[in-house]
């Protein structure tokens, strides 16, 4: 097991290191005037946030006033999951892969003194395409010998498994990963990598 905890990891942001569906639920089920349950507003956000303004039918203005109210949210009800923070301090090296905002990571990273966990940062402004094009996870790996893309969503390990890492979905049994995780509190007794 030691040698498992030398493992470098890519992160995904929201819904992997951090709880924030509940506010992205929160500001949407508020958007769409109270009209759709929590649940299958959460359902179609797990998809993707471009998936779920297509599915339930918001314009551009409402899509601003979406991000506008979120991002004014405050990072105490975006919370780190549980254990999470174990796995980042004894792994070797943390990197992140989000198509949030830099300066939105960098508010959160901020607020729970968290920013020293990782070498970079790969955030949604930064040039590069989305996920699932492998780019940024190429240029990550190219810089970190990476061994792991640890994300909540399918489209997190598509450019993983494309340029040969191995793979965790988080709170996800959709097919197609390595491991899977409910809770980090058992992270190094699941995720082996020899």
């Amino acid at each position: 097991m030691e040698r498992n905890k030398k493992l470098n990891i890519l992160w995904d942001f929201d819904g992997t290191l951090f709880d924030t569906y509940p506010a992205f639920t929160m500001v949407m089920h508020d958007q769409l005037k109270g009209r759709v349950s929590h649940a299958d507003i959460l359902k179609e956000l797990k998809k993707s946030f471009t998936h779920a303004a297509n599915f339930f039918e918001l314009t551009d203005e409402d899509v601003l006033s979406f991000k506008k109210k979120e991002k004014s949210l405050s990072p105490h009800i975006k919370k780190p999951f549980p254990f999470v923070e174990e796995v980042l301090k004894t792994s070797s090296l943390n990197v992140i892969m989000t198509h949030k905002p830099r300066n939105e990571v960098n508010t959160i990273l901020d607020y729970y003194n968290w920013n020293h966990y990782f070498h970079e940062i790969v955030a949604g402004d930064d040039g590069f395409p989305r996920k699932p094009n492998p780019a940024s996870y190429q240029y990550l790996h190219k810089k970190y010998s990476l061994h792991l893309a640890v994300g909540d969503r399918k489209l997190d390990i598509l450019p993983a498994k494309e340029i040969g890492l191995k793979t965790c979905l988080f709170q996800n049994d959709e097919k197609g990963a390595d491991f899977y995780l409910k809770s980090y509190e058992n992270f190094f007794d699941i995720v082996t990598i020899n």
